[in-house]
């Protein structure tokens, strides 16, 4: 029942994203599910909740959402399980990670509370950091008709979830105010391994940038 569980979730995911160009299109599930199963190998937890938590995270991401509510992504993701008879005790684990993966602003607090939720938590903010993560962030930036960079606007520490939806910032700012924080936000000593190259190469990469920009 899980296998075919899974491999249902993966076909409704896929024809819903794949055509996405955000950055948030099948591609990203795939990867973050991929590196949510590696980091299960090291740190445990269920590895069922884990790969629906990681396949089903970003079903109706909040800043394309109407309302820009978190619930609403959570909401599609238990009827979704529902609909394939999934005991509700795991229906309700994944709707939890679906609606508290995000992150919400470097001084909002982290609400995710089981080590299955962490575990695709750390894979999602993986896929945010290194050279994947630099394109994801200039293509959602171009989506979002938003500047590359400007010496005038400066990046902002947001202390609220509300305060982190009204952003409207440049590409480059977003490494200051979500990028370059994941690595001391990663939740498994594993996910803290794996985020330490890519958090480099960010750096590297920034120091290039601000070089030819001079």
């Amino acid at each position: 029942m899980q296998k075919e569980t899974i491999e249902k979730t993966i076909l409704f995911v896929k024809q819903k994203l794949e055509k996405d160009g955000t950055g948030h299109d099948w591609l990203h599930i795939n990867r973050v599910h991929k590196n949510a199963k590696k980091i299960a190998t090291k740190e445990n937890g269920d590895l069922f909740v884990i790969e629906l938590g990681a396949l089903l995270h970003d079903i109706q991401d909040w800043k394309f959402s109407k309302s820009k509510q978190t619930l609403e992504g959570a909401q599609i993701a238990y009827d979704w399980l529902i609909s394939l008879n999934v005991p509700s005790n795991i229906c309700d684990q994944v709707k939890h990670i679906v609606e508290n993966i995000s992150f919400k602003g470097a001084n909002v607090e982290n609400k995710i509370n089981s080590l299955e939720g962490k575990i695709v938590q750390d894979a999602d903010r993986l896929d945010a950091m290194g050279a994947i993560g630099i394109a994801r962030t200039f293509a959602y930036g171009g989506f979002k008709q938003r500047p590359i960079y400007s010496p005038n606007i400066k990046p902002q520490i947001h202390n609220s979830f509300e305060e982190y939806k009204k952003q409207d910032g440049t590409a480059v700012n977003h490494f200051y105010e979500k990028l370059l924080l994941l690595k001391d936000k990663m939740n498994t000593e594993t996910g803290k391994l794996l985020a330490e190259k890519r958090h480099d190469f960010m750096n590297l990469y920034l120091d290039q940038f601000f070089d030819e920009v001079k």
